[in-house]
């Protein structure tokens, strides 16, 4: 009996930054800042930098409050006044109808207008940087599938370009990886690269099929949904190419797992014929049939 399915996205253990509290290391808040701010999303770096830049200018208005008459034409004891002037300053923009009064406030003036320069610099350049980070827009189907192709059983999966721009010298790479105990009686986590049918695409423009043969050598051979689940194995993809439109290297990455794979299953065409126009349908991308009779 056939079914046609339309799985939803499920998360995976494996497509996720892997969940373990490290410790014994040589950790301190500000090693790989940089880093961490680059793969932060969007709305926390931009969080971030608006938290630091009110922290910032919070504090160099208590310390002009802690001057006492160290802003000319503000009212005494202002906070509103102190925070505004310490805005003006930390973004240079002197609009001029309150002036730091004295040295020690003028010191205080050029210590800020520094740090300014300084925050709008990175600032500036974390980003760009983010901003300008090439990124590919390769879309997985939600899962992989066991089953036949040609009279033999496969493991596929499929991707698809979701930018009308290609991907050139596409390249795919998959490897299973599980949990073994060794006769020592120890795990080990093993993984074993999976040779595909075409593992690399000239060029990368609509949809690509994956194919592994499984065999009698192959490591899937004896694979089931009970074993994937018992030894928390899973099937990583990796691909890279080069974005024509940028010039730069691109990749994506997908990982499944017991979840996230189906058996006696095969995709459903995701390419039709609508008034002589050939059309690739993305919303059929993850739907497959399963066939109980089939294996």
């Amino acid at each position: 009996m056939k079914r046609e399915i339309t799985p939803e996205a499920v998360p995976s253990f494996f497509d996720a930054r892997i969940a373990v509290r490290r410790i014994g290391g040589n950790s301190h808040p500000l090693r790989d800042f940089y880093h961490r701010m680059m793969t932060a999303s969007w709305p926390f770096t931009i969080a971030f930098v608006f938290a630091m830049y009110l922290l910032g200018n919070l504090v160099f208005a208590c310390v002009y409050l802690a001057l006492g008459d160290a802003i000319t034409h503000a009212r005494p004891h202002s906070f509103e006044d102190a925070f505004f002037f310490s805005v003006q300053t930390m973004a240079t923009i002197g609009y001029g109808g309150m002036t730091p009064n004295g040295t020690v406030a003028n010191l205080v003036v050029t210590v800020e207008a520094i740090s300014g320069i300084i925050a709008a610099a990175l600032t500036t350049g974390l980003v760009f940087a983010k901003f300008s980070r090439p990124t590919s827009r390769v879309i997985f189907s939600h899962h992989a599938l066991f089953g036949f192709v040609d009279g033999k059983r496969v493991f596929t999966f499929r991707v698809a370009n979701e930018r009308s721009n290609r991907i050139m010298e596409a390249s795919m790479k998959v490897v299973f990886t599980k949990n073994e105990t060794t006769q020592e009686g120890g795990t080990l986590r093993r993984m074993y690269e999976l040779p595909l049918q075409r593992s690399t695409s000239a060029v990368f423009a609509l949809s690509w099929v994956v194919f592994h043969t499984i065999d009698e050598s192959s490591p899937l051979a004896n694979v089931t949904n009970e074993s994937m689940d018992k030894d928390e194995a899973a099937i990583i993809v990796s691909m890279t190419g080069i974005d024509e439109t940028l010039a730069q290297p691109v990749h994506a990455r997908k990982a499944y797992d017991a979840k996230t794979v189906a058996f006696k299953a095969a995709f459903v065409d995701i390419f039709r014929v609508d008034d002589g126009e050939r059309v690739m349908d993305l919303s059929k991308l993850h739907t497959y049939v399963v066939d109980d009779d089939v294996g």
